[in-house]
């Protein structure tokens, strides 16, 4: 287009120039004559706008005391109730509107900014992660709910409980139960969740902070937060032999006393180098490790061929286990014990452990786990426990089922106020307690008593593996 405007021979007309040069006349006129911007007219003032005497007396009377804090609809409704009519409501907002005085007068809570939890566990017994997943009943609609608590350095599942509806009160007994079961000293144990009711609780919240819990949170929609419960979960609900729905709470509580007793003692589990919950819990690695290289030894002295990359070596756990690591410049990361513990220091007077060790209270006789592995002897009594335990019983309780591994287990029925004692047949690695008083459950309305059914004999003899 320049060069067309540079042409100065009159001999050659804006066509042909144009026409050798492959461009249509229209873009070269529109480039070389720029319109002028258009002007804008003066909005002439509509003639139903209120006279500035109007709309000052308008102003006076919102901002007069009896309205200062009402907005436009309450005061055109009261003036109107008195018979006055000043303005409609639209112009009282555009009156306000030109001032600036049309945000919100209220007190507004500003937008929650949830930390990211940062956890790192070292040994056993310092975090653990705990939530609630459903098992499906034998009708539509009827679910039992599975508690689970699973220390973050081993994965060994220390306490679990089965009830009929998702609860504080059953999080707050099986809690009670684990950490006076467990001696977890105040100060010492940190215990994650997500934000569900029951680990939101104010009971549950006092219970922790009593006995000198620390507690931490996911942040809100966020799954991975709490991914090691959610992997426990998935590794039960995918077992071969799960059944993916229960005829009865008898029929769910024996499969997962059978499945949480393999997955701690049998259970070779893929984060932990091929070692069980169970070996790292109790320090039984080492151990282990000796003879599974003894066994490589062996091999490699009789077959060097068959392993290219030199010596096989056994490999251990890590020696430490975090939930949302910090990476540090380096790529590693950075060690941090934890973050967000939101509620529950240690009690600096000393009663940190009074709802667990009263004298007065059924917690009193539960043991600390007695590090050899064996399980205490007795169980809360507000509860229906199921403890292994190698003390001998008194001849008034009922033998049960109980787990080969040193998990605690609490079945609790939420619409059956109080169960009677059935005997079922004796676990492999001991005589166990079954006391059937339960928790009196918070009132609720509206509960569901559709799958409040009976279990007869055959109910037994079917759903309890033996």
């Amino acid at each position: 287009m320049d060069l067309v405007e540079d042409l100065a021979d009159p001999m050659v007309p804006v066509v042909r120039a144009c026409a050798a040069l492959g461009l249509s006349r229209a873009t070269l006129y529109r480039s070389t004559h720029m319109p002028e911007p258009p002007t804008m007219a003066e909005r002439r003032p509509s003639p139903r706008r209120l006279p500035d005497e109007e709309r000052q007396r308008v102003l006076d009377v919102l901002h007069s005391e009896p309205f200062a804090d009402q907005p436009p609809p309450e005061v055109y409704a009261t003036l109107l109730s008195q018979g006055i009519y000043l303005a409609s409501i639209r112009t009282m907002y555009r009156l306000l509107a030109e001032r600036g005085e049309t945000a919100e007068r209220r007190t507004q809570r500003g937008p929650m900014k949830h930390v990211k939890p940062v956890l790192t566990a070292t040994g056993p017994n310092q975090i653990w992660t705990w939530d609630i997943t459903k098992l499906r009943g034998p009708l539509p609609g009827v679910f039992y709910f599975l508690y689970m608590i699973i220390d973050l350095f081993s994965r060994m599942v220390v306490g679990w409980m089965l009830a009929e509806r998702e609860n504080a009160a059953f999080a707050e007994q099986l809690f009670a139960d684990t950490i006076a079961r467990y001696g977890i000293a105040p100060g010492v144990l940190t215990v994650h969740a997500d934000r569900g009711s029951p680990m939101k609780s104010d009971g549950l919240a006092q219970l922790l902070g009593v006995l000198g819990v620390a507690r931490s949170f996911s942040r809100p929609h966020v799954s991975d937060d709490n991914a090691f419960s959610e992997a426990q979960f998935k590794t039960l609900k995918y077992q071969p032999d799960y059944p993916g729905e229960f005829g009865s709470p008898v029929h769910a509580r024996g499969w997962c006393q059978q499945f949480i007793g393999w997955y701690n003692d049998d259970h070779h589990h893929s984060g932990l180098a091929l070692f069980s919950p169970a070996d790292v819990f109790y320090g039984r690695v080492e151990e282990v490790a000796v003879r599974r290289q003894t066994a490589l030894d062996r091999a490699y002295a009789a077959h060097p061929e068959r392993f290219p990359n030199g010596a096989p070596i056994v490999r251990r756990p890590p020696t430490s286990v975090h939930i949302n690591p910090i990476p540090a410049a380096d790529g590693t990361v950075s060690p941090c014990t934890q973050s967000e513990a939101t509620d529950a220091a240690p009690n600096a007077s000393g009663n940190a452990l009074t709802l667990g060790a009263s004298a007065t209270s059924p917690l009193a006789t539960l043991l600390p786990l007695d590090p050899s592995g064996a399980n205490p002897s007795s169980a809360p009594a507000d509860a229906t426990a199921h403890v292994a335990s190698p003390v001998p019983l008194p001849p008034t309780k009922a033998p049960i089922h109980a787990p080969s591994s040193n998990a605690l287990a609490v079945e609790a029925s939420a619409t059956l106020p109080v169960a009677t004692a059935s005997p079922t047949p004796l676990g492999p690695s001991g005589t166990g307690a079954r006391l059937d008083r339960e928790p009196t459950p918070r009132p609720r309305p509206r509960a569901r008593q559709a799958h409040a059914r009976g279990v007869t004999r055959e109910d037994l003899t079917r759903s309890v593996p033996s």
